[in-house]
């Protein structure tokens, strides 16, 4: 389910959606992603449904794109529905402390990035210029297939926000509108059942 891109790698913009959807929540990511499909895209764009494959995201993205957009369910401390915008700086890519680089059953987006690195440095590959993480606070982890009512609810919003940053280009978001990833180790995006990463 992939829209038409670009050959070009610096204006290639990857959209990925992270996550298991046999643990109620943490499907948030390939819920969005598979409505997204429904949405006309820029030709620069392609969606990945990865779910838990992200040794094959993080190929993708050595592949070359200028901008890789992570969905995921994520930790944030708010309201279960929350969804928040966080744009990962490059010295935030490296893999945090205790976080087993590859494990394909826990690639929350601090795990794919510093799998990303530790290809790049292997391989020579691309690395994207700019990482956003759209992220929702989960309400319901157990093993179950799909998203609790403030999740689901919430899944239209972040459509609509990757809708805008794609709008918007590179240059987006201006003026702060996205947080900056937080350095401390308790502020992880990491979901129940995946390691605890500083996102």
């Amino acid at each position: 389910m992939t829209a038409p891109h670009s050959p070009e790698p610096a204006g290639r913009i990857l959209v990925a959606g992270i996550g298991n959807i046999f643990l109620g929540d943490d499907g948030f990511g390939v819920e969005v992603v598979q409505r997204l499909a429904r949405h006309p895209l820029p030709a620069s764009v392609e969606l990945l449904d990865i779910g838990v494959r992200g040794v094959h995201l993080a190929y993708q993205v050595l592949d070359g794109c200028d901008t890789l957009i992570l969905v995921d369910a994520v930790h944030r401390g708010g309201a279960p529905g929350t969804v928040r915008l966080i744009e990962v700086t490059g010295q935030d890519r490296a893999a945090p402390a205790g976080v087993p680089v590859v494990d394909g059953h826990r690639m929350s987006p601090d795990a794919v990035l510093a799998l990303l690195e530790t290809l790049r440095e292997g391989t020579g590959g691309c690395v994207p210029r700019r990482v956003f993480v759209v992220g929702c606070e989960p309400a319901e982890l157990a093993e179950g297939i799909g998203l609790s009512p403030p999740v689901a609810a919430a899944a239209d919003e972040a459509v609509e926000l990757v809708l805008r940053l794609l709008e918007d280009g590179p240059a987006a978001p201006q003026g702060g509108a996205a947080e900056r990833r937080t350095a401390a180790p308790d502020s992880g995006v990491a979901t129940k059942g995946r390691p605890s990463a500083p996102l």
